[in-house]
């Protein structure tokens, strides 16, 4: 075994003992496909030394985010006790995962992860990211309206009071949990059609990657009405309208918490990154919003101003008041 085959094996240990909790007496499934096969087997192989069953199944590549897996599947993730999906693209928002859910299994997607990413991420200290991680919800509690300001242009403010706070630690170890592996952020779906202003997205855009060009879209009563740049804003808009309208919905605000993770093009490690923010577009119905469509697209943010009520929490990226 090589040093990187090496590394994604621990890795993949630690994935499945630690942030799974997986048990002896218990089953797994693990759904990949052809692009991330690798990782795949890699999670197989330790959930057979883990636990008393470990099944490993392979579909083929979704088109998009959001996309549902094959019915067969879906039922198959219902009967058993834990699922991992290392997959291109993500398959976090599809009825396939809320009802698996719904029935206690618990489930860590793990959309468009690469070696590298499962590696670096996964030895995180799992204690500093829970501790961030809950400073920033908790700072969430009560708050009216979410804005966020950059010196590239981004203005937008959010109305988020009473929305449900999601703190996302990367640990999913009771009946029913799920969440990315690696994790680390804190999000909420803004209202529904009260989003105002300008984000620039000059990180990452999920579905295409690094940003050269930043992607400037201007939100008009919770919809992204316009979106200009270079190719990265054509590609966006593509994406968007083969969707439909509700693809351009504002779905959830983000913040990165775990210090680990580092700007690849790989949205699942970018919106994790300490000192970023992300906005999403599309289906919010699994973070208690009320938009239902197969698309969930997610857009980075460097170096914000972020106001909690007019109370400044994040100054250029640097959280006010917590040392990592």
């Amino acid at each position: 075994m090589n040093s990187s085959s090496k590394d994604l094996a621990n890795a993949s240990v630690i994935a499945l003992r630690d942030c799974m909790g997986l048990q002896k007496k218990e089953t797994l499934l693990i759904v990949t496909d052809e692009i991330k096969r690798e990782i795949g087997l890699a999670l197989h192989e330790a959930g057979k030394e883990l636990c008393k069953e470990s099944l490993l199944i392979e579909i083929k590549s979704r088109e998009i985010n959001g996309q549902e897996p094959p019915a067969q599947v879906a039922e198959l993730m219902k009967t058993v006790d834990v699922v991992v999906c290392p997959t291109a693209k993500s398959l976090t928002h599809t009825d396939a995962r809320r009802e698996a859910v719904k029935l206690g299994v618990r489930v860590g997607t793990m959309p468009g992860i690469t070696i590298d990413t499962m590696v670096r991420c996964l030895n995180a200290d799992y204690n500093k990211i829970i501790a961030l991680t809950d400073f920033i919800a908790a700072k969430m509690v009560g708050v009216k309206i979410i804005k966020v300001v950059t010196e590239k242009g981004t203005n937008v403010t959010m109305p988020v009071a009473d929305r449900m706070i999601i703190p996302s630690k990367g640990v999913l170890k009771n009946k029913g949990e799920s969440g990315n592996l690696p994790s680390g952020e804190v999000f909420l779906a803004p209202w529904e059609d009260q989003t105002n202003g300008k984000v620039v997205i000059d990180g990452s855009m999920a579905g295409i990657g690094i940003v050269e060009t930043p992607i400037v879209v201007d939100i008009i009563n919770g919809y992204a009405e316009t979106i200009t740049g270079g190719k990265e804003a054509k590609m966006l808009v593509e994406m968007l309208d083969k969707v439909g309208r509700d693809a351009r919905a504002v779905a959830e605000f983000g913040i990165g918490t775990n210090y680990k993770a580092i700007l690849t093009g790989q949205i699942l490690e970018d919106e994790k990154v300490f000192g970023t923010i992300h906005i999403a577009f599309g289906n919010n119905i699994t973070m208690g919003g009320r938009i239902a469509v197969s698309s969930h697209l997610d857009g980075l943010v460097k170096e914000p101003d972020v106001y909690f009520d007019d109370v400044l929490i994040m100054k250029k990226g640097k959280m006010l008041g917590f040392e990592v």
